[in-house]
């Protein structure tokens, strides 16, 4: 009986310490302490000072609509517009209406009443831009333009911004090294209009210096195919090289890097390695034929077609945020020598042999950096 009371005793002590030990023992920790996961959660993002309408919950909507075939340049542009629209939480929806002026002017119709809170548009043309973009503004739509001249009775529209490569200093950057081939230069020259702004700015270059007796017009060919205006301008320019024995054209002018591509595949053909050629606007594929072996592409003036598109989109980030803007704005241009190419140059390294390329702090502002914090810098 009385092993039988001390077991009984043994078993209640050992109760007892096990009660004792599961209440003294400290509750299990939280994964991490309150104050821990507050300190190391995810920083706020600072918006102080970034305008309200970006941190009101409202999806701002852009549309860019280019009126110009879907070439390297046209890519080039969409891709800086959408990238740097994207990076400010815009959604940026993208059209091309390849130099279609009626489908043009639908795509920018559909967009209004489609209710976008912004529009870039680039290429519209002067006889029809000025009514295109007054019911867009009389919305409230904020509208920047690139290439595009509007007026209409002496007037415009003084809420648009108007952007342009500096035209000006392409024809002369490009002319001048025509005029370094020969003086005075008997050329071929790649051109259409009048109508066509850019192409009207650059030609306000060529004709003082035509006048002037620097340059020597042979032919003036343009394109009539937008779908295809490589082959265009190749089957145009390969069909009156034959009129011009060899000694007798120093150089081709190619006003827009698209037809110099056509006319580059021409002079390759037709072996016609006496004739130079010259340009405006850079690509990928423009770089790949000034560094072919025996290229007679010699150099071509620019401005980074991203950079543009960039450019575009953080002046319509500022009308969104009710800041000022100006009413026109020239993008700065640079010349690129086939020299200055080097074996792996692309249109991302180009500023590596260009000094200046691609970059300009032009209308950016620390808000909208703190808006790419937020939404990612693409």
């Amino acid at each position: 009986m009385k092993k039988i009371l001390t077991i009984v005793a043994l078993v209640l002590l050992l109760a007892l310490a096990v009660t004792a030990c599961s209440q003294s023992k400290p509750a299990a920790e939280p994964t991490q302490a309150p104050a821990q996961q507050k300190e190391e959660a995810a920083p706020a993002a600072d918006l102080e000072g970034v305008p309200e309408i970006f941190t009101s919950g409202k999806q701002i909507k852009v549309a860019v609509i280019r009126n110009l075939p879907s070439d390297d340049h046209t890519k080039q542009f969409l891709d800086g517009a959408r990238s740097e629209g994207e990076s400010f939480g815009f959604k940026v929806d993208t059209f091309i209406a390849d130099n279609d002026d009626a489908k043009f002017q639908e795509l920018v119709d559909q967009a209004i009443a489609k209710g976008y809170d912004g529009l870039v548009i680039s290429h519209g043309k002067k006889d029809y831009s000025y009514d295109m973009l007054k019911p867009a503004v009389d919305k409230g739509i904020k509208v920047v333009t690139f290439d595009t001249v509007i007026e209409k009775d002496g007037k415009g529209l003084p809420e648009i911004t108007r952007t342009f490569q500096d035209d000006f200093a392409l024809a002369r950057l490009s002319l001048g090294v025509i005029n370094e081939v020969a003086d005075p230069a008997r050329i071929i020259k790649l051109w259409w209009g009048p109508g066509v702004p850019p192409l009207d700015r650059r030609e306000t270059v060529y004709k003082p210096l035509e006048e002037e007796g620097h340059l020597i017009t042979l032919e003036t060919i343009g394109p009539t195919n937008f779908q295809d205006v490589q082959g265009d301008i190749a089957a145009k320019v390969s069909a009156v090289l034959p009129k011009y024995p060899e000694g007798e054209i120093d150089a081709i002018w190619g006003s827009w890097d698209e037809m110099a591509k056509g006319a580059y595949t021409a002079l390759k053909d037709a072996g016609r390695t006496d004739i130079k050629l010259i340009s405006i606007d850079i690509s990928n594929q423009d770089i790949n034929l000034m560094r072919e072996p025996g290229s007679v592409w010699i150099a071509t003036a620019a401005v980074d077609p991203k950079l543009i598109g960039i450019v575009d989109m953080r002046l319509l980030a500022k009308k969104f945020a009710g800041e000022e803007t100006p009413d026109e704005y020239d993008l700065e241009a640079k010349l690129i020598r086939q020299s200055d190419l080097k074996p792996d140059t692309t249109m991302q390294t180009l500023n590596e042999v260009i000094e200046g390329w691609g970059d300009s702090d032009a209308f950016n502002e620390p808000w909208m950096d703190k808006l790419r914090a937020v939404h990612g810098s693409k």
